[in-house]
């Protein structure tokens, strides 16, 4: 079913990262992580949805989205930030394996980090952080969504990882298993993975290498 959702707010987060707030369709339900299709309804556009997490509460009688935008090419996510309150979108089914199973390592790259916001807000509300180190892979450091709500959050560990920047104060490199060796202490805990799908792909397999088992690895289920 396509639900007509509409605008009511748009902000930005970064240079490039927009916070939408849009009204809610009437008996839909999702849980924290969860994802949709959305496009914007506009002539030429409604067939071109895209997946994007809600990352507002459940229970609010709106919806939140976070969303990465990429103004240098000429899609979905371009034509998102040029909306404004008012405009319309299309909003698909709900889906999405990424859920909360406990305390545990946050892998995300760039746009990946959105499963995990209202995951990690609603762990800040239960004072249930303890255990929790988000690990946030980007470009350059002014790419990183959220910063200073994450270094905020009592309990969270942080650690940001820049691909092109090379920063006191930041890891720089990719997120793989040479870097997980220097930075994992526990391999029992559970790991939650969300970027590129090659990003997400190469992590399970180094986790699995080094005896992560597969039901700690809180991943989208894409094709083995």
């Amino acid at each position: 079913m396509t639900h007509i959702i509409e605008l009511q707010e748009i902000a930005p987060v970064t240079h490039d990262t927009f916070h939408l707030v849009l009204t809610r369709p009437e008996g839909i339900s999702w849980t924290l992580g969860q994802a949709t299709k959305l496009a914007v309804d506009k002539d030429g556009w409604r067939d071109e949805g895209r997946p994007f997490t809600m990352t507002g509460d459940p229970q609010a009688d709106h919806l939140e989205f976070v969303i990465k935008t990429y103004p240098d090419h000429d899609g979905t996510t371009n034509q998102i930030r040029q909306l404004t309150p008012g405009d319309t979108l299309r909003m698909g089914s709900i889906w999405g394996a990424i859920e909360d199973k406990g305390p545990g390592t946050f892998l995300a790259g760039g746009a990946g980090l959105t499963p995990f916001i209202s995951i990690l807000r609603q762990r800040e509300k239960d004072g249930a952080l303890d255990g929790c180190r988000l690990i946030f892979s980007n470009a350059a450091e002014e790419d990183i969504i959220l910063r200073d709500e994450w270094e905020r959050m009592p309990g969270l560990e942080t650690t940001w990882v820049l691909t092109e920047e090379d920063k006191a104060g930041f890891e720089h490199g990719q997120i793989d298993g040479d870097f997980l060796d220097r930075q994992i202490r526990d391999w029992r805990q559970h790991f939650y993975i969300c970027g590129p799908i090659p990003m997400e792909e190469a992590l399970k397999k180094a986790l699995m290498e080094r005896g992560v088992d597969r039901s700690r690895i809180v991943i989208e289920n894409h094709p083995d």
